[in-house]
């Protein structure tokens, strides 16, 4: 548990024990919008979990994807907006952060980008090798002899279009990012996510599996598809951002951030539906809901799977409670020797340097299997000696909903849990000051289906 705060708990383990602590939650807030208003996304395939853009022409194996650069504004935790850069999909609105661009390994990807800001903009694609501009190879721009001004091919200002192509040839999770003037333009919101999967199921993976249920191309990388997840952490430096927006000039020197997010959003935005209506250029919620592991099923459950990806200026050592992850990959590499072995290894906070990605498999399940049949081994205080917060179900147990007292409002719907998940820089977990905001999400943990979850 956090240590220091009263404002959030969640069930935890402690010695091997899961207690049923109550969970004190800060509400659910209508963030405030400035004038811009920016229209909404398509409605997301789903309400939680990676909303992936899939490219708009070529064949199965040629993905085209067009992405537009844009600016807007993006709702922030403390009630402030931030004025923001970004790439949007195809021609449509402002978005933040930039689509979830997914393709297959093999696929020949073209990136056509459109650039409509007063400046030259670009993109690169690390972990991407012989990326073609223009059909020709993608090459760092200077003036004359002077200095590098940026480190591939541009789109010309007030647009000017350039055209990426490259082949994924490894499976994992990659960063995309702007490539001109890095320092100011990433800062402002040009980074998205692509997500390369394997092109087929792994020599010795399982019989009737499909090619999307691994993470690369191990057998032992494989994943429950519903229960795959993105946590794209970065930050904000409101002063920069409104030098920007005035079109002044800013001195790195000063830059310090304020704000940190998760996917583009603070909390408790974080943990709303993907494409939630308050939110319209933020698609990308961050609550990861997923049920049980089956220890016992006759065909061998699956763990969930976190991609986690870091464009910001320092680690951030994120810290999801009540399990520990397995980290797989690296910046799209599986974690493996020379011979194939295996060096995957389990960690609980996982450190993401600055541009890293790194793949993390996880379960959680339920140790103690404690029931009403089988109660935990202390005495539940009285409802007087509670404080009762809006995720609490009034039980202890998974599955189980119990009266609250009048006048208690809770969201929980049957008896799931939540448990807290967040940076453990604790300093990051804050907007300009206001405490317990910024990269915080929930694991949500439903019960066994069939179960009256909405």
């Amino acid at each position: 548990m956090m240590r220091g705060t009263a404002v959030l708990q969640g069930k935890v383990r402690s010695r091997g024990v899961r207690w049923a602590a109550l969970l004190i939650a800060l509400p659910l807030v209508g963030a405030v919008m400035s004038s811009f208003t920016p229209a909404a996304i398509a409605t997301p395939a789903a309400r939680v979990g990676i909303e992936c853009t899939a490219g708009v022409g070529g064949g199965a194996t040629t993905p085209i994807f067009n992405l537009t650069t844009k600016t807007g504004y993006i709702s922030l935790p403390d009630g402030n907006t931030a004025f923001m850069w970004g790439y949007s999909s195809g021609f449509d609105a402002f978005q933040h952060p930039g689509p979830v661009l997914c393709v297959n390994a093999g696929d020949t990807v073209t990136v056509i980008l459109h650039n409509t800001l007063p400046e030259a903009a670009s993109i690169v694609f690390p972990g991407q090798e012989s990326v073609l501009a223009n059909g020709i190879p993608a090459q760092p721009q200077s003036t004359g002899a002077g200095p590098i001004t940026s480190l591939t091919n541009t789109a010309a200002a007030g647009g000017g279009t350039v055209t990426y192509s490259f082949v994924a040839a490894n499976p994992g999770t990659f960063l995309y990012e702007s490539g001109t003037n890095p320092e100011k333009q990433v800062r402002m919101g040009l980074f998205g996510a692509l997500i390369v999967r394997p092109s087929a199921v792994p020599t010795g993976g399982a019989a009737g599996s499909t090619a999307s249920e691994y993470a690369n191309n191990r057998k032992d990388s494989r994943f429950k598809p519903s229960q795959e997840f993105m946590v794209l952490l970065s930050e904000i430096d409101p002063y920069q951002h409104q030098a920007v927006e005035n079109n002044k000039s800013f001195n790195m020197n000063n830059y310090h951030p304020r704000y940190w997010l998760i996917n583009g959003r603070g909390y408790p935005d974080s943990i709303a539906d993907n494409g939630a209506s308050w939110l319209p250029a933020q698609p990308y919620g961050a609550l990861a809901q997923i049920t049980e592991f089956n220890r016992t099923a006759t065909t061998p459950d699956q763990p969930g799977m976190a991609r986690y990806l870091n464009v910001g200026t320092e680690d951030y050592p994120f810290h999801p409670h009540g399990n520990n992850g397995l980290v797989i990959a690296r910046d799209g590499h599986p974690l493996e020797g020379p011979a194939g072995q295996d060096l995957s290894f389990e960690k609980f906070a996982i450190n993401i340097g600055p541009s890293q990605t790194w793949d993390v498999l996880f379960k959680w399940y339920d140790a103690e299997n404690y029931s009403p049949s089988n109660p935990v081994p202390v005495t539940v205080p009285a409802l007087a000696d509670q404080s009762i917060g809006v995720f609490y179900s009034g039980s202890p147990y998974l599955g189980t909903k119990e009266a609250l007292p009048p006048g208690i409002q809770s969201v929980n719907q049957c008896g799931e849990y939540y448990i807290i998940s967040h940076n453990h820089a604790l300093f990051q977990i804050t907007s300009w000051g206001t405490n317990m905001t910024g990269p915080i999400t929930y694991m949500r943990i439903d019960p066994p289906t069939p179960n009256s979850c909405g």
